[in-house]
This record gives structure tokens, C-alpha cells and sequence, in this order.
């Protein structure tokens, strides 16, 4: 049985697909990428305002389904340019200072919007 997750404290989805999805005590929180939900507009600034506006995104989906950033199993960050890697890192690790989950990293194209980064989670209870 699946569960929709939807907050109002994270951006709407930019198409047919649900912000989250929770299904046999897994998580599944599509990419996340630097839309202030309280503006609907992406923030300003760089890597590491974006990667920190994605996080708390992140955070708010967590939230609203009643998981942690300790319950993160796996994330994939996807980037515009690999020499952003280091920037979003420092950001990214503020929040898997223990046990962090495991991870791929990627340079893409292009993101939706023109962001600079984009992170989809993965957590389990």
C-alpha cells in the first residue's frame, strides 16, 4: 500500500508525479531542487544557497511523513557542472554529521529551471 506525502512546506511537483511517496516503510522523495515554497521562486545566490534551499525541502517532506534525515538511505545529487561538487558538499553535510547515507553524485545537462543542483531521497523506518 502506498502513501502520498504532500506539504505545503516544500515545492508543488512541476508535473505529474508526487513530491514523495511512502510504501512498505520506505520513503521515496522525488528530486528536490531550489524552489523557496513560501515564494514559489528559485532562491537567490549560488551552489550554496541552492544545495541548502534543496535540503530544507528535503527536511520538510521527512517531516510531513514522519521520517528523519537519520532514516536517509540513499541519496542522488545531480549537478550542472561537477565543480559545484565541493560546494554542495559542505552544505549537504551539515545534515549526515553521523551515518550518512549512501550516495551518487552526478554532472547532467541540464536541471529543471536552470537550478544548479537537484537531490532525490530515499529513507526507510
Amino acid at each position: 500500500m502506498k502513501r502520498i506525502i504532500h506539504t505545503k512546506n516544500a515545492p508543488n511537483a512541476l508535473g505529474p508525479y508526487s513530491q514523495a511517496v511512502e510504501a512498505n516503510g520506505m520513503l521515496f522523495i522525488s528530486g528536490q531542487i531550489a524552489i523557496d515554497p513560501a515564494t514559489d521562486k528559485i532562491v537567490e545566490g549560488g551552489i550554496e544557497e541552492q544545495t541548502e534551499q534543496v535540503m530544507q525541502n528535503i527536511s520538510a517532506l521527512l517531516d510531513e511523513a514522519g521520517y528523519s534525515f537519520a532514516d536517509v538511505i540513499k541519496s542522488t545529487c545531480l549537478l550542472d557542472t561537477m565543480d559545484n561538487f565541493d560546494a554542495m558538499n559542505k552544505v549537504y553535510g551539515k545534515y549526515y554529521t553521523e551515518d550518512p547515507p549512501a550516495r551518487a553524485a552526478f554532472a547532467v545537462v541540464k536541471l529543471p529551471k536552470a537550478v544548479m543542483v537537484e537531490i532525490e531521497t530515499i529513507a526507510a523506518k
